[in-house]
């Protein structure tokens, strides 16, 4: 899965990083967009709940090197998105915390915003 390269932050523990940003996405259509460009998720899939939560939890459609490395998601831009679909953003990270929980190699955070002038991209 080729793709242009993106600046992404640094892991610690090593793990491949990709981000999932969400600036600008203010509907549910526009989430599975971005999962789709940002996660290089393939051209099937489906851009539902379901489907989203099945390509985060097969490792066959990761990056390479990340079933070895592991890979961390960073989820940025978030914030605009949770306040104008709430119940949609709730669902949203119900999919990204049992992806995290399904077993070891995945790993989904909410990053800070872009913004240092705001208030921090901080769930709660």
């Amino acid at each position: 899965m080729a793709r242009e390269a993106r600046e992404v932050p640094d892991d610690p523990a090593g793990r491949i990083v990709l981000v999932l940003d969400l600036e600008g996405v203010t509907d549910k259509a526009g989430l599975m967009d971005r999962c789709a460009r940002d996660l290089l998720l393939p051209e099937w899939f489906g851009r539902n709940w379901d489907a989203l939560a099945d390509c985060l939890a097969d490792p066959g459609l990761w990056p390479e090197g990340a079933v070895e490395q592991g890979l961390l998601v960073v989820v940025r831009g978030w914030r605009e998105y949770a306040e104008k679909r709430p119940e949609e953003w709730q669902v949203a990270e119900e999919i990204f915390a049992e992806a995290t929980d399904r077993g070891p190699g995945l790993f989904v955070t909410l990053g800070l915003g872009a913004s240092s002038e705001g208030a921090p991209d901080q769930p709660g």
